[in-house]
């Protein structure tokens, strides 16, 4: 994705602070191993474990023999996105239906070395690291090879490991544009409140206050 100096995040603590805001829920994208056809794209949750990604998926589930040619995939996480309207953004003096329209939205991708794992501990391995991710209060049955209820589940998955090799932030919010502008999107998207739009101006209040003025941050005192 395109990446603009202002969009990029400011660290790396930044966009790991976000994803773990969220439910981990991303896409992962796998290409085909028929050139010919567009890739495999799914929806599913992840667990960050380090330089890793856990993931788990049934296995009737059809990407299994382009993961197995696969050497990388993508994973891909979207969130607090909103549309700002033409007359949001039109230049100061300018008319209103002059302006120009944008989306906001917080993205990470990760670029992975995918192994698959059908080892039966490695399986519950991965299981029990996704439940500790997503319901840390408990209330489920331990996760063992051999212990019901999810002993005699487990062949009914494969597991899948994403070693990470690199990944790539953004947050695109007007941090380009005059402090004033992207207060007056604030209070715009708190007004409208529609879907997302409570998160879209979270994070650009967030950066306003972490970023400033974008060329006095950029170019420094």
């Amino acid at each position: 994705m395109l990446i603009h100096p202002w969009d990029a995040a400011l660290d790396t603590a930044e966009w790991q602070n976000w994803l773990a805001s969220t439910d981990r829920f991303g896409t992962l994208a796998v290409n085909n191993v028929d050139p010919t056809h567009a890739p495999i794209v799914l929806p599913t949750h992840f667990t960050v474990a380090g330089d890793e990604l856990l993931v788990h998926l049934a296995r009737p589930n059809p990407v299994w023999p382009h993961l197995e040619a696969a050497a990388e995939v993508r994973m891909t996480v979207i969130g607090d996105y909103a549309y700002i309207p033409t007359y949001w953004r039109a230049k100061a003096g300018g008319p209103d239906e002059d302006g120009v329209p944008t989306s906001y939205y917080a993205s990470v991708q990760f670029v992975c070395r995918p192994t698959i794992v059908d080892d039966p501990q490695g399986k519950a391995d991965i299981l029990a690291a996704q439940l500790a991710d997503f319901q840390p209060e408990g209330g489920h049955a331990d996760m063992a090879v051999d212990t019901a209820p999810y002993g005699r589940m487990l062949p009914g998955v494969r597991g899948l490991r994403l070693a990470v090799q690199s990944v790539d932030a953004k947050f695109k919010f007007d941090d380009h544009n005059p402090v004033e502008h992207r207060e007056r999107v604030i209070e715009r998207l708190e007004q409208r409140d529609h879907g997302l739009d409570a998160g879209a101006a979270a994070q650009q209040r967030r950066r306003v206050a972490a970023i400033g003025d974008w060329q006095t941050h950029r170019h420094g005192p």
